[in-house]
């Protein structure tokens, strides 16, 4: 079925069972109280399910090299006793795992931070202090600490950091070391310290021991590293006894988009297909790989020995047992949206996942197979409705699922519309697989009455949103206004001229949607984000012209502030920068006055101004739909409301699929 992605790889002192490495994920268990025991159920999931390799969240060789100052640290024996209950958890389903080290460098929330040259990074709110060369022999003692104290845990290997501008990364390149010493100036200084961060550990952990190294391949900033350059550090780290190198793409403070949905599927493994001729060791390349097919795809073309895949592990544990029996279509694929993994993980919150919210909660949401089986009618199959409703019927429940319209899917069916949304499809495409492996009864085109209802043992109530119309003279011309639920669904032609009310997540959307190139490949997409694939530029970039749109777009919101963002704390820039570049209008402290024939009328800073759209699109969010709500207290306890039918505020599919199966996990 997938021959390359399932062949196992041979390492010499040992095999791993395929071709996929579980990347690293700082999942919020490393610090949380019984963190350990979590992390172990939740990596037990994945070896149970099949993955090759596992590589942890990261775990810093020292204090200062921490992420924040109660961050994860692996420096002592304690470290190595507690662990051992994750390495067991994973042996046990012949599994294997590595323990990632990353020292923070600069991107360090502390002020105890360190590094190469005393410069802050634009995201953290601390400089770093310049080490001495005594700091720095001690910083590479405690890689080959971490590593020697793993291998006592039971770890198969370690993986270390160098890419994505941490610690290592900030030695390497240019833009953040700016020494005199023999840690900086050439190139040749520059690398010394993650070649002798790996010959420690070697020495350390002897043969046969797993050693990964992350080798930052395309930094996507100024003054990063050229082809040459990375292909020159690649074959001095197998000298030094890497046994495999995985591909690391940008920098966190980079200004291009790596891994969020707008990203297209493998967009970056051309940067590992062009520098695995030069190396011997396995090569791993990474991003926007969510699959079987597309993993198929990469290595039966040559682009490496090994794909890296991270959120896809959280969205479904089970991926390669899956596509081992066939049965992708059953795989509930991460649709690269980062609401509820890393907008957490950046907040501070524990990770999970929009499309499985069991994904670290192993030990918390737990659903069990029902005692007594009852009737339980849902009404809704947008998110809420369809997650709620397959996980009754596979907990044994007769459930019968109602949908007012000709298909399920809700508001993820307008969502994958969205030029950069598509994968929102696969979620739609999983549970319509899901509800014929369950036995859900789907009646369609079927509007739920009370009287109907009122047979079940149990009513679920998904019934979702609808646009909200604001108060406003002229809203009523529909020659000019059209709300966005009907411009996505029917893709109303709408003129040269558009003014969108709301700048929230849908009015960014459909602005997004308006000024999309057509037929974009990806060669244009590299382009767009000036991403130089020769990487003879350093960073791997390139100066580009702004792109503007041929079709005049406003954005508008009544909040004073930045406008376009949207919501998602690592997304919102992405879409942002995205209406910048196409020449996108953003206006804040925004008051409409009227609607009429000549566009729109509004107030901006005490002065008056004429939009002269075409259309104005209406998204100045939604309002619950609560189907004969009047008679919805007569069913009492029975009745369970979830998603957009219990709160409509900003559409948010993370709380609405949590909502769905915490609900179906108490019936």
């Amino acid at each position: 079925m997938y021959p390359n992605l399932l062949k196992p790889l041979d390492l010499g002192f040992t095999q791993l069972r395929n071709r996929v490495l579980m990347g690293s994920m700082h999942t919020g268990l490393e610090e949380h109280k019984e963190g350990l025991h979590k992390l172990a159920a939740f990596y037990e999931e994945r070896a149970k399910g099949g993955v090759g390799l596992i590589v942890t969240g990261g775990f810093a060789p020292n204090l200062r090299g921490r992420l924040a100052p109660f961050a994860a640290e692996f420096s002592k024996p304690k470290h190595a006793k507690a662990h051992k209950v994750v390495t067991e958890a994973v042996h046990k389903h012949g599994g294997k795992i590595a323990l990632q080290i990353l020292h923070a460098g600069r991107y360090g929330y502390h002020p105890f931070s360190q590094s190469a040259s005393k410069i802050k990074s634009p995201i953290s709110p601390f400089a770093p202090s310049e080490m001495s060369s005594r700091q720095i022999w001690k910083t590479i003692d405690a890689y080959a600490n971490s590593a020697s104290l793993a291998q006592e845990a039971g770890y198969d290997g370690v993986e270390i950091m160098g890419s994505e501008g941490y610690f290592i990364n900030q030695f390497i390149c240019k833009r953040t070391n700016v020494r005199y010493d023999e840690w900086g100036g050439s190139y040749e200084n520059r690398i010394r310290l993650p070649l002798e961060i790996v010959k420690a550990v070697r020495a350390a952990v002897g043969k046969e021991f797993i050693i990964i190294f992350r080798l930052s391949m395309l930094d996507l900033v100024e003054q990063g590293s050229t082809f040459e350059e990375v292909v020159q550090l690649g074959q001095a780290l197998e000298q030094a006894g890497v046994t495999i190198i995985n591909t690391g793409i940008g920098w966190h403070e980079a200004k291009v988009p790596t891994i969020a949905t707008q990203v297209p599927r493998g967009a970056f493994t051309w940067v590992t297909e062009k520098i695995r001729p030069y190396l011997n060791v396995p090569v791993i390349t990474t991003n926007r790989i969510n699959t079987p097919e597309e993993a198929e795809r990469i290595l039966s073309s040559g682009h490496a020995d090994m794909v890296s895949m991270a959120r896809p592990f959280l969205a479904d544990p089970n991926f390669i047992a899956k596509a081992e029996q066939g049965k992708s279509q059953l795989i509930n694929t991460c649709i690269g949206c980062n609401q509820a993994c890393l907008d957490n993980a950046f907040k501070g919150k524990r990770a999970t996942c929009l499309v499985n919210p069991q994904a670290c909660y192993e030990t918390d949401l737990i659903v069990k197979k029902a005692v007594n089986s009852k009737t339980i009618a849902v009404v809704g199959a947008g998110p809420a409705g369809l997650a709620c409703a397959t996980m009754l019927a596979e907990k044994g429940h007769s459930v019968d699922l109602f949908e007012k319209s000709d298909r399920i899917g809700g508001q993820f069916r307008l969502a994958m519309q969205i030029p950069g949304k598509e994968e929102f499809r696969e979620t739609i495409r999983y549970f319509a697989n899901r509800i014929e492996e369950t036995g859900v009864k789907l009646h369609l085109d079927t509007e739920a009455t009370a009287d109907l209802l009122r047979e079940y043992d149990e009513v679920v109530m998904a019934s979702g949103v609808q646009p909200r119309m604001p108060k406003l003279e002229g809203i009523d011309n529909q020659d000019k206004v059209i709300d966005y639920q009907t411009l996505i669904r029917d893709k109303t032609p709408v003129g040269d001229n558009v003014a969108i009310m709301g700048a929230g997540g849908i009015g960014v959307d459909v602005a997004s949607m308006i000024t999309e190139p057509h037929g974009q490949t990806l060669d244009d997409w590299l382009h767009e984000w000036g991403i130089d694939k020769t990487i003879e530029h350093p960073g791997g970039l390139f100066p580009f012209p702004e792109e503007v749109t041929d079709t005049n777009v406003w954005v508008m919101q009544r909040k004073e502030g930045r406008v376009g963002k949207g919501p998602g704390k690592t997304t919102g820039w992405i879409h942002k920068k995205t209406l910048e570049k196409r020449g996108v209008h953003l206006l804040g402290g925004v008051t409409y006055n009227k609607i009429d024939d000549q566009g729109l009328h509004i107030t901006v800073k005490g002065e008056e101004q004429l939009i002269p759209a075409d259309k104005v699109v209406i998204c100045a969010g939604q309002e619950s739909v609560k189907p004969f709500e009047d008679q919805w207290q007569s069913f009492g306890e029975k009745l369970h409301v979830i998603g957009g039918a219990d709160y409509a505020g900003e559409l948010d599919a993370v709380r609405a699929i949590r909502q769905g199966v915490e609900l179906a996990a108490k019936l």
